[in-house]
């Protein structure tokens, strides 16, 4: 029994059938046991003896042993109530394994690829004047960082404050066009990136209004990402418990100071995510980014007016240029990126963790 302390009457014994997860035999511990280890030791030496590779031997072998082994175990330790969770405890494992492999897998493959054009020359010199044969000693990514920055910047400047007030009216209000809104919203949680930017481009460069240049992007990128922190943020708000809000206007707060000191904070982590999954939307778009802009070989910070590259336009751009020294950046470029999402994500979560 474990002993508990309390203030008014000191070490206390908690009863063993205060916490029955805890109690469980030596057979049933050693059922569980070999139902883990069994199918994995049987699969490996059927797959060594037949030669199997090794996601056959992982599909048609090793799945059936171990979903035979966790029924046998379930049966034994609660009986035939069993034999369900532990059936489909297998199939949830085995997906995990398999989404963490192949995820694994890629990340490990773009690290492999990517580090060896990572140099500090290559994170603060432009391409210009590098062709598909320069060395990786000249040129870099620099430029095309910074036009990632301002691209992203400016399409998330204008679609976090928008998004969330969307998800605002449809959660917060009773207007009669919380139906037109989310429907809107709901059909343009699957708009096409191409289709955004094509709308972006007929409706700006071919009518005139403006050349191909970094706001485009922004706003073609605003397109896909408003949709998803709309929909997220709304679903975010609707978990916030009513009683939060009842309490909050018997104590007499107007209804702003209600929501504001109230139900945002209650629903800010939800909210942070809702922005990070729209960041994640467009961070890797290229398409939409291709029909607005014009690629460029030198740093631009005016996203009104000349040549601007993104690291998507930067990767696309030299895998089409075939040669291996291209290839090599195009990996160093996609490394690049994924460390640059991977600092933006890190930071929001840091703030969003801090009171204010």
């Amino acid at each position: 029994m474990t002993i508990l302390e309390t203030a008014e009457f000191g070490p206390v014994a908690r009863p063993a059938e205060a916490t029955p997860w805890r109690n469980r035999s030596t057979s049933t511990l050693t059922s569980i046991g070999l139902a883990s280890v069994l199918p994995v030791v049987l699969a490996f030496l059927i797959a060594m003896h037949f030669a199997m590779p090794g996601a056959t031997a992982l599909v048609a072998v090793f799945v059936p042993l171990q979903l035979i082994a966790a029924g046998t175990a379930a049966t034994f330790v609660g009986g035939r109530r069993g034999i369900p969770d532990a059936i489909l405890t297998v199939f949830v494992l085995v997906l995990v394994l398999l989404v963490a492999v192949v995820l694994g897998s890629v990340l490990l493959n773009l690290i492999r690829k990517g580090i060896h054009a990572l140099s500090i020359q290559f994170l603060f010199y432009d391409s210009t004047y590098v062709t598909s044969a320069t060395s990786l000693d000249y040129g870099g990514v620099f430029h095309a960082i910074i036009g990632t920055l301002i691209v992203v910047g400016i399409a998330a400047l204008v679609t976090i404050p928008l998004g969330i007030g969307v998800g605002v009216f449809l959660t917060e209000t009773r207007s009669p066009m919380r139906g037109p809104v989310r429907f809107i919203t709901q059909s343009m949680t699957g708009l096409p990136s191409i289709v955004s930017g094509l709308f972006i481009y007929a409706f700006f460069v071919l009518s005139g209004f403006s050349k191909q240049v970094g706001w485009l992007a922004s706003a073609a990128l605003l397109l896909l990402m408003l949709p998803t922190v709309a929909r997220l943020s709304e679903e975010v708000l609707k978990l916030v418990p009513q009683d939060l809000r009842s309490a909050a206007m018997a104590l007499g707060a107007p209804r702003n100071k209600a929501f504001f000191q109230v139900i945002l904070p209650a629903a800010r982590s939800g909210i942070i995510t809702a922005i990070l999954l729209g960041l994640a939307r467009i961070v890797g778009e290229t398409a939409p980014l291709l029909m607005t802009t014009i690629p460029g070989d030198a740093t631009n910070y005016k996203p009104f007016s000349g040549l601007m590259s993104t690291l998507p336009t930067y990767i696309y751009k030299w895998v089409s240029a075939g040669s291996e020294i291209a290839v090599q950046r195009a990996w160093g470029a996609a490394l690049v990126l994924l460390i640059l999402v991977g600092i933006i994500f890190t930071l929001a979560r840091i703030f969003g963790k801090q009171k204010f």
